[in-house]
């Protein structure tokens, strides 16, 4: 695991294959807190990262071990959990 106490706010994060994933709001703990733009169909609250999927921390991106595609599958809601579309 990267050294989070080097990522901050505005940072971008990108998968392992450069993909654009998000936008860093800030570290809390041991997650990345995404901004809420960046949180799809699910814009009215932040998603999070784990701070064990950060692979580097290169100029102004937080670059993951993961791939993209795979990544964004790793968010979690606030409280740990894994992300679920609510259906109404």
């Amino acid at each position: 695991m990267a050294d989070l106490s080097q990522i901050r706010e505005h940072m971008e994060i990108i998968g392992a294959d450069g993909v654009h994933i998000g936008t860093v709001d800030k570290v809390e703990g041991d997650r990345i807190k995404m901004t809420k733009a960046d949180s799809g169909s699910h814009g009215d609250h932040h998603h999070y990262f784990s701070g064990g999927l950060v692979a580097a921390v290169e100029g102004d991106q937080v670059r993951l071990s993961a791939a993209g595609s795979a990544a964004v599958l790793l968010e979690e809601e606030e409280g740990g959990e894994p992300l679920t579309d609510k259906t109404p």
